[in-house]
């Protein structure tokens, strides 16, 4: 055989390769074929094309192991039980940009799955190697390195650690500062996804510098890049009073209540959440926010949003309403009240109601006026609602059952009380009686009203337990009255007054 056939043998089998391998990367991007492969044993057919001689070869073995991997936990392990992930670890530092973005895309897909599987590529010495990418000049390694670091830390605080550990930290801030908007977006991201563990990991990436870089993307036209700005800075706030108000000091505000009118709903459910993280902790953070426009912005932006796009906005008003009486004012003189239970009329998840529930009690919890403005939205009605569903979560059962209470307790306006009479268990139904005792004793108008409404009957058939709480309110009802309307307005009183006609004789 001469040398020239020879190197057709060679030319005949390297050309087989490259099909084989760019055949197998082909059918493994569509999931109908991703079994078929499985079961033809492709892995162990591509673990050895790693080394190839080619590099072409080599690159595109890595991208359909990636795409494998990247289908199911199952073919994930199949990888890290091949013992590929050294393999790819060591070219790694050894390979063509090409190359190096391939098996960054495997690491990353392994990673994704689980803590389990994550804690192999950290095991396997990946991180050191996709660090050390983040500093290569070309944006797409970068951004294949920060994505598969950002997948491993995303699990929980120890493999973020691992990652903080690794040194990549300052080297994500440094990416976000890049021009490419696909690196700006997943260095954002797994900033991200390394803050929102602890407070210590939080504070690792405040460290690094990344609150004042991120806050000067909130005004940039990418929805994409917006949505991660905003959730980095949401994670970073949501640990402590000292993050937030870091968060807080990089001037925010008003800028970001703009983005709540953002056409793209994940970029205002993320602004919401990040406004939500920053009012939770403290009356003056909440403040601060009122003053900027916040609530009257988020009252808005849950009137133009349904579902879980609002659920943010409605715990933040909330949370605002309840740091203190002249917050919870805030809420209601911004409409917060009329939106909640706009809201709650439209919704139907538990979980959503759950949260408006809750919202509206801390809203009416604090005085008579705040209790008054949530009664005469007809919200009560609607808490009863929730708390009596038979098929409603125990979450949404609890919830709506305290802020009923919460605001019964403070309620004086006995009109929106009064329905209650008719609907509301026992154990609900002894509050709504207490705050008529209460009022009824010093409001000779309420009185007239209570008995011409029908009120004064419906607590005659109340059975209270002697001695009990209830018992007691109804005794401070009826001693308001004369006793002959009591006994008018009680049960089988007009029995009684039957068997004394048919007992009575005229006088002749």
């Amino acid at each position: 055989m001469g040398s020239r056939q020879v190197l057709q043998v060679f030319e005949q089998y390297q050309k087989s390769r490259t099909t084989f391998v760019q055949t197998v990367a082909e059918l493994a991007s569509r999931p109908q074929n991703i079994e078929t492969l499985q079961n033809a044993g492709v892995m162990n057919l591509l673990r050895p094309l790693l080394l190839d001689v080619v590099p072409t070869i080599q690159q595109t073995a890595a991208l359909a192991l990636g795409r494998l991997a990247n289908y199911n936990d199952d073919l994930a392990l199949a990888v890290v039980k091949g013992d590929i992930l050294p393999q790819l670890v060591y070219s790694l530092a050894e390979q063509n940009r090409f190359y190096k973005k391939a098996a960054a895309f495997v690491l990353r897909a392994v990673a994704k799955h689980s803590p389990e599987l994550a804690n192999s590529v950290v095991e396997c010495g990946a991180l050191d190697a996709l660090v050390i990418c983040l500093e290569e000049f070309d944006p797409g390694v970068k951004e294949s390195a920060a994505w598969a670091l950002g997948y491993v830390a995303r699990h929980n605080a120890e493999l973020s650690q691992a990652v903080v550990d690794a040194g990549a930290v300052p080297l994500l801030v440094l990416c976000i500062q890049e021009p490419e908007l696909s690196l700006k977006r997943i260095a954002a991201s797994a900033l991200s996804d390394i803050a929102k563990h602890s407070p210590e990991l939080a504070q690792t990436v405040v460290d690094a510098g990344a609150i004042a870089h991120l806050a000067q993307m909130i005004l940039n036209n990418d929805a994409k890049l917006k949505r991660q700005v905003f959730s980095a800075l949401a994670q970073i706030a949501k640990h402590s009073v000292d993050l937030a108000e870091m968060v807080v000091e990089a001037e925010i505000f008003p800028a970001v209540l703009t983005c709540l009118q953002d056409s793209d709903e994940y970029v205002k459910k993320n602004v919401a959440t990040l406004i939500r993280e920053i009012a939770k902790h403290t009356p003056e953070l909440s403040q601060l926010i009122v003053n900027a426009g916040g609530v009257a912005a988020i009252v808005d932006y849950i009137g133009s949003s349904k579902g879980n796009i609002r659920l943010p906005g409605i715990m933040m008003l909330g949370y605002v309403g309840a740091h203190s009486e002249s917050l919870a004012t805030a809420v209601i003189v911004s409409k917060g009240v009329d939106q909640l239970s706009v809201a709650m009329t439209e919704e139907t998840e538990d979980h959503i109601l759950a949260a408006i529930s809750w919202s509206l009690g801390q809203i009416g919890r604090h005085t008579a006026e705040h209790s008054k403005a949530v009664a005469t939205r007809n919200v009560f009605p609607k808490l009863l609602q929730c708390y009596l569903r038979t098929d409603a979560s125990e979450d949404l059962q609890q919830k709506s059952k305290k802020a009923l209470k919460n605001s019964l307790q403070k309620c004086v306006h006995l009109s929106a009380l009064e329905p209650l009479l008719h609907d509301a268990p026992s154990n609900i139904l002894k509050h709504v009686v207490a705050q008529f005792s209460k009022v009824l004793p010093h409001d000779q108008k309420a009185r007239r009203l209570f008995v011409t409404s029908g009120g004064l009957k419906k607590v005659q058939a109340i059975k209270a337990e002697p001695g009990s709480a209830l018992a007691e309110y109804i005794n401070t009802i009826n001693n308001c009255y004369p006793e002959e309307i009591v006994k008018y307005y009680s049960p089988g009183y007009s029995e009684t007054l039957l068997e004394r006609l048919e007992s009575y004789q005229p006088v002749a």
